[in-house]
Parts: structure tokens; sequence; C-alpha cells
């Protein structure tokens, strides 16, 4: 009885030392596997089509990846499904490092909130890494429109409501609840008219059958700039420098701070060093006048440079600040 109780100890015990040295031996394999990053390609997965801003962008880090790496940084355009299709792919990915996302407020604010039957948990999915830029947007009116000011715009359609009617990128877009925040805090009424897009409605905004939008910079600056349209302000409270003269919404309407941005990330559960090497590489092209004038010219705002902790805070509280907004403009009802 005791030989075998005795042989039936050291057979457990020699489990628990082989299961041991398993967990090391794979502890050591991660941490090896980290340090050495990259050992084979990475790919980027842009969940928008090629020639947009985030494709523009997430070609930028590809390229400055690969010089810091010395391999090969794909970019593969997964769009889709609100940007889910590509995010849903990354969130299913290996947490290696081998694959990315370039997410937007959209990807991980919006899209989740309006569509959670995809499956994209944009809290416990992915690894933020890195915020990239941020996206002003303009709230905009025909030349003729009888205002000049965010308070004279409210003013004049308080005069008449019904009367006027705005474009949107579409429902459960920046664009729809921007402006459905400002309907429901001054009591007004505009009749919406959803697009498929910004591009979509820009002729109906400029041939005046539509009477006012909230843009982004790559849509509304170049028609404020010809007089085309007017600009009456800026979703985001600092003062931009995309047009001159263009005063954020929050002078008159304290508090209205708002903007889309863009990031880089990973599936969850990436390792710490291959996010910080990632981060680093993204931090220094952050700082470089080429970058500078990327942003500028894809008509996008600088923010702050955050480190991966700082980003996924971020995320976070994005997520959480969207939701009452949501609810409010009746996107997710």
């Amino acid at each position: 009885m005791r030989l075998g109780l005795a042989v039936a100890v050291c057979a457990a015990a020699c489990v628990l030392e082989l299961g041991g040295g398993i967990h090391s031996a794979g502890r050591a394999q991660a941490q090896d596997a980290a340090a050495n990053y990259p050992l084979f390609p990475v790919k980027i997965v842009v969940p928008y089509p090629a020639g947009s801003i985030p494709d523009t962008l997430g070609r930028m880090i590809a390229d400055q990846l690969r010089k810091q790496f010395g391999k090969p940084v794909v970019v593969e355009n997964r769009a889709g499904a609100s940007t889910l299709l590509g995010a849903k792919v990354v969130s299913k990915a290996e947490p290696d490092g081998y694959t990315l996302l370039i997410p937007t407020v959209t990807t991980l604010s919006i899209a989740p909130q309006l569509n959670p039957k995809t499956g994209v948990d944009p809290i416990n999915d992915f690894t933020p890494i890195a915020r990239l830029g941020g996206t002003n947007f303009f709230l905009v009116v025909g030349s003729s429109f009888p205002a000049r000011t965010v308070r004279e715009w409210i003013d004049e359609v308080k005069r008449n409501p019904g009367t006027y009617r705005y474009a949107s990128a579409g429902i459960g877009t920046p664009h729809h609840i921007f402006m459905e925040l400002l309907k429901k805090q001054f009591g007004l009424e505009i009749t919406h008219v959803p697009y498929k897009g910004s591009v979509e409605a820009m002729p109906d905004l400029l041939a005046g059958r539509v009477d006012m939008a909230f843009l982004d910079g790559s849509q509304a600056v170049s028609h404020i700039k010809s007089g085309e349209l007017r600009a009456l302000g800026t979703t985001m409270a600092k003062q931009t420098d995309l047009v001159e003269g263009v005063p954020p919404i929050a002078m008159t309407v304290p508090g209205f701070d708002w903007s889309g941005w863009i990031m880089i990330a990973g599936p969850h559960g990436m390792p710490k060093p291959v996010v910080a090497r990632i981060a680093t590489e993204v931090a220094e092209l952050q700082a470089t006048p080429l970058y500078a004038d990327a942003l500028h010219n894809a008509l996008m705002e600088a923010m702050p440079i955050l480190s991966p902790s700082e980003t996924a805070a971020f995320v976070r509280d994005e997520y959480e600040r969207w939701k009452p907004v949501i609810k409010l403009s009746g996107a997710a009802e």
C-alpha cells in the first residue's frame, strides 16, 4: 500500500514538474518570438476601400514598419459591414503581431453599438497600440443660407421649423449623430435625408436640394474655400487650421467637442514587447514633418501621441462616451 502511494505521489510530482517545464518552455518561446519580432511578413487590415484616408495612413504605417523591420508589411483592404468585416477578421487572428488593424471611431465606438449581432467587442477583442490622428467635422450650409454663425443658424432654423433639410452619410454615422445632438439640444426641426455616403450627398448639397450637413475635412474644405459652401463651425473644440476663420461649435455650444479618429490595433492578447515595438516605430513616424504634412494633406487634425495603455484607455472612454449620444440620436432604435 505504501509502495503504491509512493508511486502515485511520484507520478503526480513528475506530471506537475513536466507541466511546469512545458509552461516555462512556452513562456520562453513566446518571449523569444517577441524579442525577435518580426520573423515573418506582417499584414495590416484596413476596413475601408483603397484610396480612403484610413488606407492612406495605413500605407504610411506599413512603409515605416517595412523600413524598420526589414520584413514585408502588406496592406489588405477589407471594407464592409460598417468596417466590422475587417475588424472581425483581425479579432480572430493569432495575437502575435503579424495581423494588425487600422480602425476608426466607427469601428471601435459606433458600429458595434449599432450592430451588436456582429459579435465584435471593441473593448475585449483588440489590443489598441497607437492613435494616428483626428477627423474634424464642419457644419456647412449653402452659400445663400441666411446665417453666418452657429448662433444665427440656430435662430434661423428655430424660426422656420420643418423648412430645412440636412444630408448625412447614413443613419448612425457621425454626420447624422452630430446633427441630431444639436436638434435635440435646441429643439430644432430639420428633415433628415440620409445618403449612402458623403460623396453621394455632395451634388444635392451643392445644388441646394438639401440645405446643410456635417462634413469631414476631406469633403468640406475645398468647397468652403471655393465659396460653394459656408462653414459655420467645427465639431472639435480646438481651433482648426484647415480653414481660416472657422470657429469651434463649442464657442456657441459649450461642451460640444466631438471628432472622428484613426488608430492602429491588433488582436486581443498581443505580447507587450511586440506592442511596444510597433508603438515606438509609429511614434517615431508621427514625430516627423513628413507625417504632419500627410495629416494636413489628408485634411485631418493632429492629436497628441498616446502610449499603448493610454490608447486603450482612450478607446474605453470613447466607447462609453458615444453610447448615450447614439441612443439620443435614435440611430440604435
